[in-house]
């Protein structure tokens, strides 16, 4: 075994070395036993092999412990198969009978990917304990919300006419397919982003992780396969069970990650103190009327095509009960040690620039927990990255088959090919995504606010829908093209902008877009004709 003896105390189970730093003379210990010691100075060649030995093994302790984590997943994404009922409803929403726990994890880890994980962290390490509020307690407040005024009207929709794509519903209630097809499109380019953030996220973790033997292109290739195979093989039931797991695995091990590393600091008391007070306090680098307007970015789960096609899962209207009422603490139990660790990172890892925070929590695993704890780490960070990952992927399939092919070329198609068509196009964009991922290098976290900005955008659309008789096609078609015109001139200018804001006002740019497009729709659908009386009675009566 190996001791690293330094200036600063090095805590050990079972005991506590203190040395007093000497800098013309430092020294390592090693030995086979206890009573076995010999001193080797530092930077000599025999230290030199010392340090390559140990980091070779504990690189190599962690990657037993992640390629193991995912060969459980293929078993079980492969094991629930065995109960898929050969229709193209089960493939894609496990013929709605999904139960409450199952609908809980797979909303909650679905909406938690890297940028929840490694995003946050890496924010955190910039702007202090600020970014929680930013978006957890947002999160916490208004995706609860969008569950209950609006998932359980869109899963009975989707139970009484057959649904399975937000295309189908608004392409019916406004009787266009144009919006349809317009809708497809755009749902498809944004969700490129979001995918991306998981294929960048899983390559940078593993890459970290094995000191570079993994290269982050082999990393995120490894990610895309696992999450191909079981989301072609076993669709949305394979998905929810596989979800259900990650999720489990990743709060599981987000805590222990946190209570594991503030450990072996001294102590959470010890290790924040040595941070700068100004990252605990909200005002120093968050505006007001940021933290005000950030409440509308989560919206977005509102028009997201995964949870949309998540919402139809569930069995019946009361299985979104707990989702509902315990969402709130699944934020809080992600959330706070992902902000928290990303704050200490200023202390082991000061110095980082832009992006290259994105990994403080990696490099913070590697560093207080190496070995095997650090692969059971290392896997949680997966699990949070493949339960968004898969969701998504199975989403864009369903949309291609059920929008493109089912609606237009529906004759020509069996069900049965339609599935295996909807597997092929899923395969299709998770190769386009990993090919952007090798050359693409913006921030995970602003990456996925932009994301979320578009989706956030777009939620007035299915508020419409929903509530508002009178709400018309060519409303509908100029709040969409506002939201794509808007959208565009703010990420074309601003993107690399860290911390952006309309004017340096502290206004987000969503808030802009929810604004422009809930006025175009309002104003252009009272210009124009409604849905005639049949549609409004089959959507309202």
């Amino acid at each position: 075994m190996g001791v690293v003896l330094s200036a600063r105390p090095t805590v050990f189970p079972s005991q506590r070395f203190l040395v007093l730093a000497n800098t013309a003379n430092c020294f390592r210990v090693t030995g086979r036993v206890a009573l076995s010691y010999r001193l080797l100075p530092c930077g000599s060649v025999a230290d030199g092999r010392f340090r390559q030995s140990t980091k070779g093994l504990g690189a190599e302790m962690s990657l037993v412990v992640i390629f193991s984590y995912l060969a459980v997943v293929l078993i079980l994404g492969v094991l629930s198969h065995k109960l898929f009922r050969n229709t193209g409803e089960d493939y894609f929403v496990a013929s709605r009978t999904i139960n409450w726990f199952i609908l809980l994890m797979t909303l909650f880890g679905t909406n938690m990917t890297a940028f929840s994980i490694l995003g946050a962290s890496g924010e955190a390490y910039h702007r202090g304990i600020g970014v929680f509020a930013l978006m957890a307690s947002s999160s916490a407040i208004v995706v609860p919300c969008v569950f209950l005024f609006i998932g359980t009207r869109l899963w009975r929709i989707g139970k009484r006419f057959g649904y399975v794509t937000q295309a189908q519903y608004f392409r019916d209630r406004w009787e266009s397919d144009g919006i349809g097809l317009l809708l497809f499109i755009l749902f498809v380019l944004l969700l490129i982003p979001y995918l991306l953030i998981g294929v960048m996220g899983g390559g940078g973790t593993l890459a970290t992780l094995t000191d570079g033997k993994i290269p982050q292109w082999a990393g995120g290739l490894l990610i895309c396969a696992v999450v191909l195979c079981y989301v072609t093989y076993s669709g949305m039931r394979g998905t929810a069970w596989v979800n259900t797991f990650q999720t489990l695995v990743f709060m599981t091990l987000g805590g222990i990650t946190f209570f594991v590393i503030t450990h072996r600091m001294g102590g959470f008391a010890n290790a924040i103190s040595k941070v700068d007070t100004g990252l605990l306090m909200q005002a120093e680098h968050i505006k007001p009327l940021e933290l005000l307007t950030y409440i509308c970015i989560p919206l977005c789960v509102g028009m997201f095509p995964h949870i949309f096609s998540h919402f139809l899962t569930a069995k019946d209207v009361g299985t979104f009960r707990y989702a509902i009422i315990l969402y709130p603490l699944c934020i809080a139990i992600v959330w706070i040690p992902s902000v928290l660790l990303g704050i200490l990172g200023n202390v082991d890892v000061p110095g980082l620039k832009g992006s290259q925070a994105n990994n403080v929590l990696i490099q913070m695993i590697g560093m207080h927990a190496p070995g095997v704890l650090a692969g059971f780490l290392g896997a949680g960070v997966f699990a949070a990255i493949m339960s968004s990952l898969d969701s998504q992927s199975l989403a864009i399939g369903s949309m291609f088959t059920h929008d493109i092919i089912g609606h237009y070329r529906r004759e020509a198609f069996s069900e049965k090919q339609r599935v295996w068509v909807g597997r092929l196009f899923v395969s299709g964009v998770l190769c386009i995504t990993y090919l952007i991922s090798l050359i693409a290098t913006p921030s995970i976290f602003r990456l996925a606010i932009w994301s979320f900005t578009g989706f956030s955008g777009l939620f007035p659309i299915v508020v419409a829908a929903l509530f508002w008789r009178r709400s018309t096609k060519s409303g509908v078609f100029a709040a969409i093209i506002s939201v794509i015109l808007l959208w565009l001139y703010f990420f074309l200018r601003n993107w690399q902008t860290p911390g952006y804001t309309v004017g340096g006002t502290g206004v987000m740019p969503v808030t802009i877009l929810i604004a422009v497009s809930s006025v175009t729709l309002i104003i252009v659908s009272l210009l124009t004709k409604p849905p005639n009386s049949q549609t409004l009675e089959k959507f309202f009566d």
